[in-house]
């Protein structure tokens, strides 16, 4: 576009939302759960243990910042003031920058939490995509980790790749699974992961003639295959969610699920919240506990 602002193909929607059902003056416990990721950031507001509202939005460059940007998004979808707060939990990459937390939480433990409120309390297995790492996780009925394994922190495999990968090919990343579909016949998955050798693979693959939809799927493929080596050390337990913004990406999803011989669960929730609502929830269990702010 001459002249104008270049399109940016990896941008997401931002969103916030409120429950219009629930009146945050008739609870006793009011917690919040921030997750500063390394690419998105999520705030939840819970009354008494049931979500109330919620932000997602963009991790900016400072931690602090967007742990305040998040938690006045999801406040400007109510009329609730920050002083009503009766605690506020801190997980994700930057857990330890949120000034106003009264505790952090590792993002590990939060994502299974997280996952057993949003999906139910039969997950057992959680796979979250983050933006810069690949966590698996198998937890109990109760959403308490009981073993876990993390991939080392790159881009390749994970949000952030995918967002560099949707830029290099001029298709919106909210296209991308559903375009990675659009072929005759399954590719070959592209030969590294690695962003930087990705793109320059992907380049070669255009110039020789490929469409832009095989390569899509076959970088696709390619992570689905990265997710599915981690995925398969750990193993895998019956009932089988997914957390973090790639859960929304069904050329990725689809195509390791296939590989592990599942159906993952459903949720009508925002699958970026889980680490936000798990951090929520361990600040109404404390609560309960007796452990909220003294008014």
């Amino acid at each position: 576009m001459p002249g104008g602002k270049k399109q940016e193909f990896w941008r997401w929607d931002e969103s916030n939302w409120k429950d219009p059902n629930i009146d945050w003056k008739d609870a006793k416990y009011i917690t919040v759960g921030i997750d500063v990721g390394s690419v998105s950031s999520q705030a939840v507001i819970m009354t008494d243990g049931q979500i109330y509202a919620y932000a997602n939005m963009r991790t900016g460059f400072d931690s602090p910042n967007s742990a305040r940007n998040v938690l006045n998004f999801a406040l400007k979808a109510t009329d609730m003031p920050e002083e009503r707060m009766d605690y506020c939990v801190g997980t994700g990459y930057g857990r330890v920058n949120v000034p106003f937390a009264d505790r952090s939480i590792t993002e590990i433990a939060c994502h299974a939490r997280g996952a057993n409120f949003i999906y139910g309390p039969e997950v057992r297995t959680v796979l979250d995509v983050g933006g810069q790492d690949i966590k698996a996780m198998q937890c109990d009925e109760k959403g308490k980790v009981t073993n876990f394994l993390m991939n080392d922190k790159c881009a390749a495999g994970t949000g952030r790749g995918m967002e560099v990968f949707a830029d290099l090919l001029g298709i919106p990343i909210t296209e991308v699974g559903e375009r990675s579909f659009q072929i005759d016949e399954e590719p070959p998955a592209v030969s590294n992961t690695c962003v930087v050798y990705a793109k320059s693979e992907a380049t070669g693959l255009l110039r020789k003639g490929w469409s832009t939809e095989q390569v899509l799927a076959a970088y696709c493929r390619a992570m689905a295959e990265r997710i599915y080596s981690l995925v398969e050390r750990m193993g895998v337990i019956p009932e089988f969610a997914i957390t973090g913004g790639m859960a929304k990406n069904r050329g990725v999803i689809d195509r390791l699920m296939a590989k592990i011989g599942l159906d993952p669960m459903k949720t009508k929730w925002d699958t970026q919240i889980a680490g936000a609502v798990g951090a929520a929830l361990f600040g109404y269990a404390l609560c309960l506990k007796g452990k909220g702010r003294k008014k």
